[in-house]
């Protein structure tokens, strides 16, 4: 019996990349190019197994593409990208990769929280640009974290591994806002404030960090209406998705001084950053590296290839979503 077909849209680490062509008939994007919508559509009728990635839009109209595929196995923990409804009209299962990303995402939210509070962009830039003129009693004035409060836009994985290295590490205190109220134990442990107002929430903090997946109900969830709730002189932080964020809304917050800085590692229609933002300087800009480290992102190719194994096998898949 032939092995099943898989195509896996983006390069991998190498390691895992090796281990699916040991086991499947695994092809390559060797350009490690985007591929167009009309290419992901072909491939539905020539891969029984599909592996995109966030920067993939698998819509229905790549679904509809080919009858060929019987399993998406995402490379990433969001799958907003993909059309799931599209996908279980015509019996295509959807998995992906979470858990193995956790520690690599919170480990950047804090990186952009540490960036933007001591202004640590607009430095580096001043140093390479050959415009510091040396130490002086009120050059870049930032903001300490000792005793500050950073409020978490929902309170899942990624959210209380961020709240621990800020509380334990930084002396923070920890607030949040859920559609549940966290496990005791971790509110204790945390000395955690329920909100379960968003807006109580923004306005209650220093800093805010956005962890909630991308969908319609969080699309521009950050509006122009959240940011005002906002504590005047607070930090945006976004390790999410950028949907959930109104762009131009917080442009504005930030040219008017009512949010001091922000933090973002995610955008509405990536690689494209929002232009408004380009020209700002207090605003820290990354591209998209929540997981990138090397152990997470063989860990996430390990998860995603776990799915096309079991799915290989007539197994439950241990990651389905849809």
């Amino acid at each position: 019996m032939a092995a099943p077909r898989v195509l896996l849209t983006r390069r991998w680490p190498q390691p895992v990349e090796r281990a699916m062509q040991e086991r499947f008939d695994t092809v390559l994007n060797e350009g490690d190019r985007p591929l167009s919508q009309a290419e992901l559509a072909s491939a539905m009728g020539e891969f029984d197994v599909l592996c995109p990635t966030v920067s993939d839009r698998i819509d229905a109209a790549v679904i509809a593409g080919g009858t060929r595929t019987k399993i998406i196995a995402n490379y990433g923990v969001g799958f907003d990208h993909i059309d799931v409804h599209a996908a279980k009209a015509t019996a295509i299962a959807v998995t992906n990769t979470p858990g193995v990303l956790t520690d690599a995402t919170a480990d950047l939210a804090m990186t952009l929280l540490l960036m933007a509070a001591r202004r640590a962009g607009e430095g580096e830039r001043e140093l390479r640009a050959g415009q510091w003129s040396g130490w002086r009693p009120t050059h870049l004035l930032g903001s300490s974290l000792k005793g500050k409060t950073l409020g978490l836009v929902a309170f899942g994985r990624i959210g209380i591994a961020t709240a621990r290295r800020a509380h334990h590490g930084f002396g923070m205190k920890i607030a949040y806002y859920a559609r549940r109220e966290a496990d005791e134990a971790v509110a204790r442990e945390l000395d955690a404030t329920f909100h379960p107002d968003l807006h109580g929430l923004l306005a209650a903090s220093d800093f805010v960090s956005l962890h909630v997946p991308g969908s319609s109900e969080t699309a521009n969830l950050i509006d122009a209406a959240a940011l005002s709730a906002m504590k005047p002189g607070s930090y945006l932080i976004n390790t999410a998705r950028g949907g959930v964020v109104d762009h131009a809304a917080l442009a504005e917050a930030l040219r008017s001084g009512h949010l001091a800085g922000a933090g973002l590692d995610v955008y509405p229609a990536e690689p494209q950053v929002p232009p408004e933002l380009l020209g700002l300087e207090s605003v820290v800009l990354l591209p998209h590296l929540g997981s990138a480290t090397a152990e997470t992102r063989t860990a996430m190719g390990e998860k995603a290839m776990s799915n096309v194994v079991a799915w290989a096998e007539g197994r439950d898949l241990p990651d389905r979503v849809a």
